[in-house]
Formats: structure tokens, sequence, C-alpha cells
């Protein structure tokens, strides 16, 4: 641990690290190295490595960078369990003050904008019990025309709402329709705020776009050279069905398609690179490089030493 840390981590006993960056970009490796230097524990952002057994395709840490520093929000559900926004909320503020209660530092880390912003702005998500008859309409209307279609649609209605949603995500879609429709109201501007008692510091690590894209590709291969397919077969031996959201992930559907004889194994990596590249662009909705909150970091050179320095004086309480 460095040693002006120890010093000086009681001096901002509500603060809270947060990595923020586009799929690739490096968020896990360094949110360990920091937790390393500076005793931390770091907090998944990431909704898809919440469920047991996937893991390959999710890029889910592996049982040695787990075991390198304290992991927490992964590995909670089974794939059938359906963990809304609130709830992840609600759970991921629990574990900070957690950690912090054993003096160490939250270092929050993962790609759901989402989820981040929900925590840090203190979204208080809307009360609207669901309605389970629309809901089936709904749900048979999406499967008719494809969860993409239905995100358009979404789209013409709430176009706020639907940037910043995953197109694929039919669960999403269909729960912000079902709002609209309820409230006669926007989904995007339901969100009322009741910002935590915590002192977040964002950092933001970005790579050129074409080194991310190269980044992306490797850890595509990764995973197929790792047993995806086999990943996703035994998932479905297991009886989760094909339709469950945590299965709508970018690379479940496109291998159970794989599985089903849809698509080749080429054309299912080429499936996969596009549809990551398009979410890439969507997670800049959430993060932009012009925002004043965030500190943004090239992972090219090591950026390691500059982001500590800049946490110790932020941990110091100076400007």
């Amino acid at each position: 641990m460095h040693p002006e840390f120890t010093r000086q981590k009681n001096l901002r006993n509500k603060g809270v690290v947060v990595l923020v960056g586009p799929t690739a970009v490096g968020k896990t490796e360094l949110a360990i190295r920091l937790a390393g230097v500076l005793g931390g524990e770091i907090v998944s952002a990431d909704s898809r490595l919440l469920y047991r057994g996937m893991d390959i395709g999710t890029a889910k840490p592996t049982k040695s960078e787990l075991a390198s520093a304290p992991h927490h929000m992964i590995d909670l559900a089974d794939p059938d369990e359906i963990w809304s926004l609130a709830t992840f909320q609600q759970k991921m503020l629990v574990v900070i003050h957690e950690i912090q209660s054993r003096g160490k530092l939250p270092i929050v880390a993962g790609g759901t904008g989402q989820y981040i912003r929900s925590m840090m702005e203190g979204w208080v998500i809307p009360t609207v019990h669901p309605d389970p008859r629309m809901r089936e309409v709904l749900e048979r209307f999406g499967l008719e025309i494809g969860a993409a279609e239905l995100h358009r649609r979404l789209s013409l209605i709430d176009p706020e709402a639907a940037a910043k949603m995953d197109a694929n995500n039919l669960r999403r879609s269909i729960r912000a329709l079902e709002v609209i429709f309820t409230t006669g109201e926007l989904f995007s501007t339901q969100k009322d705020k009741q910002p935590p008692d915590l002192d977040f510091k964002l950092i933001g690590l970005s790579r050129p776009r074409e080194e991310l894209y190269a980044r992306v590709d490797a850890r595509i291969e990764a995973m197929f050279a790792q047993g995806f397919v086999d990943e996703v077969r035994i998932l479905l031996s297991k009886g989760y069905h094909e339709d469950l959201p945590s299965l709508s992930a970018i690379g479940y559907r496109e291998v159970i398609q794989h599985i089903h004889g849809e698509l080749s194994l080429e054309e299912t990596k080429v499936q996969m690179r596009k549809k990551t590249r398009e979410f890439i662009r969507r997670q800049a909705n959430w993060f932009k490089p012009g925002d004043p909150l965030i500190e943004w970091y090239e992972m090219t050179p090591d950026p390691l030493q500059e982001i500590v320095q800049s946490i110790l004086v932020w941990q110091a309480g100076e400007k």
C-alpha cells in the first residue's frame, strides 16, 4: 500500500473512486492495480457480471484476478434471476458503505453507464407497478417484431431513453414503454434524484478507437479459444431459456444462433464485433470526453502513477 495513502485515507472517508470508459479499455486491470497500491476493494458496475456461469462471454475477471484484490457484485445471481436497476443500485451502495466501514477505498469499475449514473446521482426509479396484461402484450409484440425494432419504436416516443439503452435488450425497452403508457410521461423524465452522501472521484480511461477495436477483436477470439460455445451449451443444458434477459448480452445471443445452425462460427464473431462497436458508441453517451467532472487518462503510456497521485491529492482534500 502506498505510504501516503495510509496517512491520508481517513481524511475523506466517504470517498469513492469510479473508473469509467468503454469496453476493453482496461478498467479491470487498472482497478486491480489501484486496489493493490491504495488498499482498495473493487465494486463491479457491470450488469452481466452478476450472473453465475456466465464467465467467458462477459469477460469476467479470472480466478487469479479475483484473488489479487477483493471484488464485489460478481456471481450473485443465477441467469434466470432478474435484478432491476433499483435492486442493483441499492446493493451497490450497501457494498460501498461496508467497504468504507473497513477503512478501505471503494473502487467502482464497469461499463454499464446507466448503473453507475443511477448510483452516483441517486436516481429514484419510477415506482410504477408492473401491469401484467400490458407487459404480456408488449412482450408478444416485441418478440414478433424483434428487440431492435421495438427499440426503434421506443426511440420515436422517447429518444433520450432509447439512446441510453442496448437496442437488443428487449426487457428494458418493454419496461420503458410500460412506464410511458402507464403514466403518460416520458421514461427519461421520470428520474427524481436523491444523491447519496458520498464523495465521488470520476476517472475516465480512453484509447484511440482503432486500438480499442483491436483489443475487442482479440478479446472475442480469446473467448472462443477459452470455450465460449461450450459455456453457452452448458447454460442451455441446465434449462436456462434462450430468451432470458441475461442471455441477451452481446455474444450469448449470437452463440445461441450458432448452436442452432443459424450462424457460422465466423459469422458469429462478425456479429459480436459489430454489436460491441455499437455498444462502445452508446457507452459514450453516458461519459462524454467534455464532461468537466471526469478526469480523463490515455491508457498509453501507463497512467497508473499519475492517477495514484491524483487520488492522493483528492484524499487529502486538496484542490
